[in-house]
């Protein structure tokens, strides 16, 4: 087959020599057109098509000569049959293919079995147009086919095996087209369209011709049953859409059980010459007439195949194909015809000297247009879905051709992106389009598409790429180290080359940074090391955590320190097992300001982890961080007093020798101290308080005697510790004592305070004795239960007698304990008490009280 010539979007009466209309449209094409060849081309070279029947099997053509042709899809001839001397005009096929009727313009007529003997051969005295097989011929209870000339007749073969024939209309003029489809058969005359019920025998409809003013011979009718009970009728420019439907039982009478009714009635702008289903759509074959403005003579344009959509009152356009067939502008409406395979939507347009095949296009086709408009996107997406793993090669050509558009139109990075994609795992693929991206230099675009998984190119790529950007671009580069793994190349030979960049730009932190990384990637931990801490990178400490790198660090605690003192020494305290705090605090012993920020930490964490350095931290406190110092002298077990005392003296802090004297025992001294040096008569009150020594009392009451404001201050302050009479008996007379009297009054609310303190607790004290007592005595005054289950805890036998008549006697204490009043020990010294033996042997005493029992 060879494609046929076809104008998208256009109608033969659009043509005009303006050249904006010849481009084509961006409409895809519902449908594409090959022109049937081989064996067909020699045939209509030498003679004429006039008719043409389509079968799922193979196709049967009739010719101007009176030959009928059996072709194979692709057009070969597989059977050849001499019919007439003149035109065939109708062919007919049973559903099986197994039986063809023939009739031709000189009245023959011929039914007969391709693959048997049997057959029908009559010779009538008129042309016979048209021939229709029952659909179901081959079965033999359907022999039967009609054929139509100035009459239709009905043929039927009787039990007899002969032929019976009926006639089931004459008088309108010629049968120009006859359909038959299960039990209807359509026909067409001069008056109109018939539909005949062949197993009720009834005529069900009349549909009228429209425009009566068209020769039916040069315009005839096109009928085409969509399915069993659909007719469709093109007559002129007319297409009317008949529904054969069901009569109620009510409705029936005299009337035939079937009716007809017109769904969908509209005029077209060109004349039908075929008509065809195309699921809930028609496909329609025009004619149409011009006059030309050049030249007076009429002539012909190209048929035009269309598709529409029917409405109700008219259709809607779906696509329009001009088709340029052979000697077109010597065709007439009646020379076209247009017949349709249903099982593979073929559509078969067929004229004197061609026939075109249309077809629906396939997903192919809508890949190829899409790559012909230069939609490669949507083109790949379609390729993607369709193909998946079945023509990977298939997605990848298009994909390639994306990538061409792309790269000659300069997107470079889309089409960097797209690579990933197209490529996949075609190694050869990936390493063509690396060297294609190097040549015309854009190496740089494609470098974050690579490959970097199991899949991989040859380390040469990747290195190249690597070159590439430390040449121009160190950024780019030390991105490509971090993202991409240590594997994809020869480390040695990347380190290498940075290292040579490092000689012209040795500060570089970039290159410095990177080449940190390459190192650690190679497991040179050591240089990755020195370059960090030389850089004072943030990264140094995950550096050495990940990779364990504690004894390559021993050496260089102080740069670490000077980087970040707190991560470098909450890093040393976690990690004692590995730097030992003896390692550390030699490391450390030159630089003190940072050895007391370790010991600080350490001592923080664990008072007895570095005892031995406690010592030394009291110099370390009292020169970089005093406020310290007396928290840290509080909480040591183990510092060494005497040391501290003569620090602290050496240095006059006062409060840490206050608090160094008191905890040596040197009591009277520290309070000198705060009323001499610190003249703070509320920190000496606090001091005294706290010792809780009547001998400091004194000796603060004896120092604050002769100064007012001491008095005022011990006033305030010494009611709940001294008697405050003691302090006022030696308070000259004539001293003037500032606040005097507040201080006065305040001596005597705290004394009410007392008192009031007191007898509060007092009350609180005899409520709850009497609540306890009055609980105590309901709990003994409680009954308590004696069954057969009971033991008398002396004899041990059950406390009440197995006979209940007899007189008995039980003594039960408020213990629990019970005893038969004879099994008592002898009464104690208290005339009327009576204690539980048992209870009183464990010195509990509950037992005072006794229940006895008697009967």
């Amino acid at each position: 087959m060879i494609m046929a010539e076809v104008e998208k979007g256009r109608k033969p009466s659009d043509e005009s020599t303006d050249d904006s209309e010849e481009e084509d449209s961006e409409e895809e094409p519902k449908l594409k057109y090959e022109r049937l060849a081989n064996g067909v081309t020699e045939i209509l070279q030498k003679d004429a098509a006039s008719c043409m029947t389509v079968h799922d099997k193979f196709l049967a053509l009739g010719t101007h000569f009176g030959k009928v042709f059996l072709l194979d899809i692709q057009g070969n001839v597989t059977q050849k049959f001499e019919i007439s001397p003149v035109k065939i005009n109708q062919i007919s096929l049973d559903e099986s293919g197994e039986h063809m009727g023939i009739c031709s313009e000189d009245g023959k007529v011929q039914v007969f079995g391709l693959y048997t003997r049997e057959g029908f051969h009559e010779n009538f005295d008129c042309p016979v147009k048209v021939v229709a097989l029952h659909p179901r011929f081959s079965s033999s209870n359907y022999k039967q086919f009609v054929t139509g000339g100035n009459k239709l007749l009905l043929y039927e073969k009787n039990w007899l095996n002969r032929w019976k024939t009926s006639t089931l209309h004459e008088g309108e003029g010629t049968i120009t087209n006859v359909q038959w489809r299960a039990n209807l058969i359509a026909w067409a005359n001069n008056m109109g369209v018939k539909i005949y019920d062949i197993s009720t025998k009834q005529r069900i409809t009349n549909v009228l011709r429209d425009n009566v003013s068209l020769r039916p011979d040069m315009y005839p009718c096109s009928l085409c049953w969509k399915d069993n009970s659909t007719l469709i009728v093109g007559w002129g420019s007319s297409i009317k859409i008949c529904a054969v439907k069901e009569r109620g039982h009510a409705e029936l009478r005299d009337l035939p059980s079937r009716y007809v009714e017109i769904v969908s009635a509209f005029e077209t702008e060109f004349f039908i010459s075929g008509l065809a289903p195309l699921a809930d759509q028609l496909v329609t074959l025009y004619f149409v007439k011009e006059n030309s403005d050049h030249m007076e003579e009429e002539f012909r344009a190209r048929p035009c195949l269309d598709i529409i959509q029917p409405l109700p009152e008219g259709y809607e356009e779906i696509s329009s194909d001009a088709l340029t067939v052979r000697n077109f502008q010597e065709n007439e409406c009646r020379d076209y015809r247009l017949e349709h395979s249903e099982g593979e939507s073929l559509f078969y347009i067929i004229s004197p000297k061609d026939i075109v095949v249309a077809k629906e296009r396939d997903q192919d086709d809508h890949i190829d247009w899409l790559l012909d408009k230069k939609k490669y996107e949507e083109a790949l997406m379609a390729a993607e879905i369709s193909f998946k793993n079945i023509k990977r090669h298939e997605v990848q050509k298009i994909g390639m051709a994306y990538i061409n558009h792309l790269v000659e139109k300069g997107d470079y990075d889309t089409a960097a992106r797209k690579c990933q994609k197209v490529l996949g795992k075609n190694m050869e693929l990936w390493e063509n389009e690396v060297y294609r991206f190097k040549t015309i230099g854009h190496l740089k675009a494609i470098s974050q598409y690579l490959p970097r998984g199991d899949l991989r190119l040859r380390p040469a790529i990747y290195e190249m790429i690597l070159h590439e950007f430390l040449k121009s671009d160190y950024e780019g580069f030390a991105t490509l180290i971090r993202e991409w793994p240590g594997e994809l190349y020869n480390n040695m030979t990347v380190v290498q080359a940075v290292t040579d960049h490092l000689k012209k730009d040795p500060t570089n932190s970039t290159l410095l940074t990177t080449l940190a990384e390459l190192y650690t990637y190679d497991q040179r931990y050591d240089r990755a090391l020195e370059i960090y801490l030389r850089l004072r990178h943030k990264d140094v400490y995950q550096l050495i955590h990940k990779h364990n790198l504690f004894s390559s660090i021993e050496d260089k605690i102080v740069l670490l320190m000077d980087f970040d003192k707190e991560k470098a020494v909450d890093m040393l305290l976690d990690n004692e097992d590995k730097i030992s705090i003896d390692r550390v605090v030699e490391e450390l012993g030159d630089r003190p300001e940072l050895l007391h920020i370790y010991l600080h930490k350490l001592f923080k964490r664990d008072h007895h982890k570095g005892q031995r350095y406690h010592e030394r931290q009291i110099g370390l406190y009292a020169e970089y961080d005093r406020p310290n110092l007396l928290p840290f002298l509080r909480d040591s077990i183990h510092c060494p007093l005497e040391k501290a005392l003569e620090i602290c003296q050496e240095r006059n802090f006062v409060e840490e020798t206050v608090f160094l004297l008191s905890r040596m025992g040197n009591c009277r001294r520290a309070l000198q101290m705060i009323m001499e040096e610190l003249e703070d008569v509320d920190k000496a009150i606090e001091f005294a308080k706290e010792q809780d020594d009547a001998e400091l009392w004194e000796d603060l009451i004896s120092y604050s005697i002769d100064k007012p404001p001491f008095i005022t201050g011990l006033l305030n302050n010494i009611g709940t510790h001294v008697d405050p009479i003691l302090l006022i008996h030696r308070i000259k007379e004539g001293m003037e004592i500032p606040n005097l009297r507040d201080s006065l009054v305040k001596i005597l609310q705290d004394y009410n305070l007392q008192i009031l303190l007191r007898e509060g607790c007092k009350k609180i004290l005899v409520a709850d004795s009497l609540s306890l007592l009055q609980k105590m005595h309901r709990t003994q005054m409680r009954g308590v239960r004696v069954d057969e289950e009971n033991i008398c805890e002396s004899c041990h036998a059950s406390i009440l007698p197995s006979d209940m008549a007899q007189n008995f006697s039980v003594v039960v204490f408020h213990c629990r304990h019970m005893f038969h009043k004879e099994c008592l020990p002898s009464p104690g010294t208290i005339p009327g008490v009576q204690f539980c033996n048992i209870c009183s042997a464990k010195r509990r005493g509950p037992g005072s009280g006794i229940l006895e029992m008697k009967k």
